[in-house]
């Protein structure tokens, strides 16, 4: 690392390890490179050695930023599902179930977005809402528009953010207003925006192995999408092992006997998907609500991963996942904010109702708290503050495929990382504070962690960095 470039962070550190713990350490130095990727962590070290660590490491030089007692540095979060142009409906509509609140508020706002002047115009400000809310890695839907889908595309990567990013299939069962036109032209416009996005540069870290946006296959869910189709995205798959795939399963009850309906052949809903090759490694099943045995077996199996999102599932009342039975079975779980079925694009939102919906799912099916006892197991119980913070975080990098280089601080990986600020009167420059949380002294990290997840907002997070870069957070001042 050379001494002029390398950025340090002296800072307590909250960091995900596994489902059930996390580390913490009050004075470790974090060494930062020029393109964002992190050279080494040193911890426990003590404010007089700091010196003679940065000159074992070959850094003497290098800018040193001093955090003070109530901050803490963590990855940043993983939201594995949500709908870029949504975001202007959030908090209406909420009195329908899933299909009903799709063709009554949702389709129709979708289909403003064939304006790509419409697009430009709204989604700077949608980026810019969920990089505030401490998204580092957001996987977006866009509509079925190729060219809206790019400038989706060009924003995220203009702003920093690190971004998947698919144009939707759906070429039936959806109004006549917004449907493609036939399989064909959905394909063809599909290959059309995973160009446009491998053309893009990779960003801070010049490395085209690590770029910021990646495109994603998108059949909507298996009600939108004819057996042509699907065939057609199959061959797209097939050909391409690294293109990231995502659509939704399970979400509710009326959405599965459909999909039944339309699909006799396959045993289940994850049958359909995996008949057309489109469960692997990569796959991310956005709700996965309504699973059966058979169904968490063959995710399991093909090593596809789940977006819990309980504030949608709550407020479209399409049920509770069982995440704990998922996470006992091997599925890899991560957490999505959903909007706008989720009325909130924060991710602690999103951990605060899985907290929620996994109690409830306790007290149903085991009110005297029996499997509480069992050591290393999930089901049926409230998931803990490590479970919730490695599904925000670590989890959520799993499921996208890219825990290789985000999700945790770890040597080797980007520098996607928050800045959290826990201390009375924290928030922005004009000194508005979060009011629902109580001031840290900033002695015990695991308190601290417990405040900002349960009662912190955009307000407690000071810096958000992607790939080394700080792209939002209270102390962020635009260069636009």
């Amino acid at each position: 690392m050379s001494s002029t470039s390398a950025t340090v962070y002296y800072s307590a550190l909250v960091n995900p390890t596994t489902l059930a713990s996390y580390e913490t350490h009050l004075k470790s130095l974090i060494a930062v490179s020029s393109q964002g990727n992190i050279d080494w962590i040193v911890h426990d070290v003590d404010s007089s050695l700091i010196q003679q660590v940065l000159l074992r490491n070959g850094c003497p030089d290098a800018q040193v930023v001093d955090l003070h007692e109530g901050q803490f540095i963590m990855p940043g979060f993983i939201d594995t599902h949500t709908h870029a142009p949504q975001v202007p409906n959030l908090g209406t509509g909420y009195q329908y179930e899933l299909l009903d609140w799709l063709e009554k508020f949702t389709f129709p706002l979708e289909a403003k977005f064939k304006d790509v002047e419409f697009a430009k115009a709204i989604y700077p400000s949608v980026v810019k809402r969920f990089i505030a809310s401490g998204t580092t890695t957001c996987c977006y839907y866009g509509s079925l528009h190729l060219d809206s889908s790019k400038a989706l595309a060009d924003t995220a990567h203009s702003l920093g953010q690190r971004a998947l990013i698919g144009k939707c299939n759906m070429d039936r069962h959806c109004p006549s207003y917004y449907i493609e036109d036939s399989a064909d032209a959905s394909v063809k416009d599909t290959h059309a925006f995973i160009a446009h996005v491998r053309s893009l540069s990779p960003g801070p870290s010049n490395n085209p192995n690590n770029p910021l946006i990646y495109p994603v296959l998108t059949p909507r869910f298996a009600i939108s999408c004819t057996r042509n189709l699907l065939e057609a995205l199959q061959v797209v798959a097939t050909s391409d092992p690294h293109l990231h795939i995502q659509t939704h399963i399970s979400e509710n009850v009326k959405e599965i006997q459909f999909t039944k309906e339309l699909y006799p052949e396959c045993e289940h809903y994850a049958g359909v998907y995996d008949r057309y090759g489109l469960l692997r490694n990569n796959t991310i099943l956005a709700h996965a609500v309504h699973l059966n045995d058979k169904e968490i077996e063959l995710v399991a199996k093909r090593k596809a991963g789940v977006s819990h999102c309980p504030t949608s599932n709550f407020n479209l009342r399409s049920g509770m996942a069982q995440i704990g039975k998922y996470l006992d079975r091997g599925v890899k779980v991560g957490l999505g904010t959903d909007v706008s079925g989720g009325f909130s694009s924060s991710m602690l939102v999103a951990m605060r109702n899985a907290s929620i919906a996994s109690t409830v799912v306790a007290l149903q099916n085991d009110p005297a708290g029996a499997s509480g006892n069992e050591e290393g197991k999930f089901s049926n119980r409230q998931l803990p503050l490590a479970t919730l913070f490695y599904l925000a975080t670590k989890g959520g990098a799993e499921v996208c495929a890219l825990d290789h280089q985000t999700g945790s601080l770890e040597p080797g990986k980007s520098f996607d990382a928050l800045i959290v600020d826990v201390r009375d009167g924290a928030g922005t420059s004009g000194g508005t504070r979060n009011p629902t949380l109580w001031g840290s002294s900033g002695s015990i990290l695991d308190d601290m962690l417990g405040q900002f997840v349960f009662c912190g907002d955009d307000r407690n997070i000071s810096a958000v960095f992607v790939q080394g870069k700080q792209v939002g957070g209270t102390s962020y001042t635009s260069k636009e």
